[in-house]
């Protein structure tokens, strides 16, 4: 399956990276263990292996991150 979108944004209540999955009206919420501090391509990289492991394929144009931790 596809993914329409992906999001990687901080989650500070869990001090974790989320990665939020969108597909059609399905949306996966799923946590990756990076620091605060994890570049652009490590969270990029990180997202791709998530969305991968759950079963979906995605364009890396269509990941977002979101720098706010």
């Amino acid at each position: 399956m596809r993914a329409d979108r992906v999001d990687v944004s901080w989650d500070a209540q869990k001090s974790q990276w989320l990665v939020r999955i969108t597909s059609g009206e399905e949306v996966l919420r799923r946590h990756v263990k990076l620091p605060s501090s994890a570049d652009a391509a490590a969270l990029q990289a990180a997202a791709q292996k998530t969305v991968s492991d759950e079963g979906y394929e995605v364009d890396a144009s269509q990941v977002t991150v979101a720098r706010s931790a």
